[in-house]
């Protein structure tokens, strides 16, 4: 074992192994990455996921003023949470190139729709105020809410795909005939599960961002929308622990993991406590770490699979087989290394910058 990485000697911390794997902090390249991964996804999720919530909510707001206000809630941070599903492609692509291909392969119907609807979604949120008319500004209303839940939605059944598992044969490639085969009971509810969960994140955002009428209508559909979640969880839960074995195995093997969803179930109940409370914010945070957990559950569960194969699990997309050589992962460990504190940073000082009640002026949308 000895200190060097790409024959440069004097970074302490990088070591080869004697496998000729080597390692940051006693952990390999490929590991990190898919820790790398996780959190941009988590970031990803509560950052956006509150926005997708916001728009998928739209519609539920009847007034002009008030749909105004949920737009200039997210209107300051929208476009840089986005930053965050940047940095998760980008990490892909370059941590493990041939899970984003296969990715792109079986599920190229819901990402273009994704994409598509990112589009549609950011355009009318920029489009809304550009004209008066009242014809005008309900057409974007429901394009903004349409686009958030369709995104919701695909981004739940790409994920409940990579739960369940797809066919990979023994080459590493996806084989199917059916277009639509991402079309299945396990993610459909993961695909509304999804959904709710974003609903009842951007409704507590909303109801710490306003006041008035408006807070009082948001209360009430804070609670709606923690019911629905709350539905959907415990109908995913029980669908993944009859159908869906494979992700439970590890918790098997490993009963001390069971804290994870312990602690998850405890961050839903908490939730409610302090809606009842009225401590929307705790509840947010709540929000927040139920996301956190899921994902952490869901990486505990997979790792080291990356894309599970449905016709034989050792045909399965791994940490090992699936990464980029030990050279680019080690130089793109230390760019991430260095970049991703940053954004994280940027992202922090643009909430504070803009933290409080929503204040509609000249510049709002």
């Amino acid at each position: 074992m000895h200190s060097e990485i790409s024959g440069e000697p004097g970074l302490l911390l990088f070591l080869e192994t004697d496998a000729g794997m080597e390692t940051f902090l006693g952990i390999e390249y490929s590991t990190w990455w898919f820790l790398i991964i996780g959190a941009t996804v988590t970031g990803y999720a509560i950052l956006d996921g509150f926005d997708l919530g916001v728009g998928a909510l739209h519609l539920f707001l009847r007034s002009e003023e008030h749909r105004r206000i949920s737009i200039n809630a997210i209107g300051p941070v929208w476009d840089g949470n986005e930053v965050w599903l940047v940095i998760t492609g980008g990490a892909l692509f370059a941590g493990f190139p041939p899970l984003y291909a296969e990715l792109l392969s079986a599920f190229y119907i819901p990402i273009i729709l994704f994409l598509v609807m990112l589009i549609f979604r950011a355009v009318s949120i920029e489009f809304r105020s550009k004209e008066p008319m009242a014809w005008w500004r309900k057409f974007w209303d429901v394009m903004f809410s349409s686009s958030s839940i369709i995104l919701s939605l695909a981004l739940g059944m790409v994920l409940g795909n990579v739960l369940q598992g797809i066919p990979i044969n023994a080459q590493g490639e996806y084989v199917t005939s059916a277009g639509f085969s991402f079309i299945n009971p396990f993610s459909l509810i993961v695909a509304f599960t999804t959904l709710s969960l974003f609903m009842m994140h951007g409704a507590l955002y909303l109801v710490m961002k306003t006041e008035g009428r408006l807070f009082a209508q948001l209360t009430i559909i804070t609670k709606n929308s923690t019911r629905a979640f709350e539905f959907f969880f415990l109908i995913l839960t029980l669908y993944t622990l009859l159908y869906v074995p494979h992700l439970i195995e590890k918790l098997q093997a490993n009963p001390w993991l069971f804290v994870i969803p312990v602690f998850m179930a405890l961050a839903v109940m908490n939730i409610t406590r302090q809606t009842s409370k009225r401590n929307y914010g705790l509840a947010f945070v709540s929000s927040a770490v139920v996301i956190s957990l899921l994902l952490i559950v869901v990486s505990t569960g997979l790792y080291p699979t990356l894309l599970y194969s449905s016709l034989e699990p050792g045909f399965s997309l791994t940490v090992a087989n699936a990464s980029a050589s030990e050279k680019s992962l080690g130089i793109m460990l230390v760019i991430a290394a260095i970049a991703t504190p940053l954004v994280a940073a940027y992202t922090g000082f643009v909430f504070w910058t803009f933290r409080g009640k929503v204040k509609m002026d000249e510049h709002s949308y």
